[in-house]
């Protein structure tokens, strides 16, 4: 295996040596060179990185038959913000997240405009009608999910999330069966790697 080898000024003033030629660069200019290509080379490879390598296995998933409450209880227990909805084929038909939740207790989505204090103030505020919560993740699922191979990179899933301004994808395999999810948080880390 190739060690990664740490270059110090030193070596760059050894190699602007054997150069026989005279170059109009500066010794500090040419470290700043080699730091802002080694980052470049660490995003470029970072984004050449496969889903299936990046994205988080053994997802929590739901049913379209599966009880709002028990849905509710994943979300809380687990301490994530949506769940892939499959059918028995483990296929995605829809996903349910925090803000269908809201939606369906008739509490206001966050708004652009407010800060996320207003909106959790107005959340406490409101109190839903009882009685008015539907029964099943079926009745307040997105029942259009956006999904990406798990042989795609790491740059297909960013773009697919920027293009559909989404939080969360499903993966899926060549079965088209959910095989995990990319969220923002798996985005995060892969590039926090990239500078430890």
């Amino acid at each position: 295996e190739h060690l990664k080898t740490e270059l110090q000024r030193e070596d760059f003033q050894n190699a602007l040596r054997e150069l026989d030629s005279y170059i109009d660069v500066t010794l500090d200019d040419l470290m700043q060179i080699n730091r802002s290509a080694q980052k470049h080379a660490q995003l470029r490879q970072a984004e050449q990185l496969l889903v299936r390598d990046i994205m988080t296995v053994d997802v929590a998933t739901v049913t379209p038959d599966t009880a709002l409450r028990d849905a509710a209880k994943l979300l809380l227990n687990l301490r994530i913000s949506g769940l892939p909805v499959i059918d028995e084929n483990h296929k995605p038909v829809g996903i349910v997240t925090e803000a269908d939740f809201l939606s369906a207790m008739g509490i206001p989505a966050h708004q652009p405009t407010h800060s996320v204090w207003q909106t959790l103030e107005s959340m406490f505020k409101h109190h839903p009608v009882n009685g008015s919560i539907p029964d099943r993740v079926a009745d307040i699922m997105q029942p259009h999910v956006i999904t990406i191979g798990d042989n795609k990179t790491l740059h297909d899933a960013i773009d697919t999330m920027k293009k559909h301004d989404i939080k969360r994808v499903v993966v899926i395999n060549q079965q088209q069966q959910v095989n995990g999810i990319i969220t923002r948080s798996n985005l995060v880390r892969v590039l926090l790697r990239q500078i430890l």
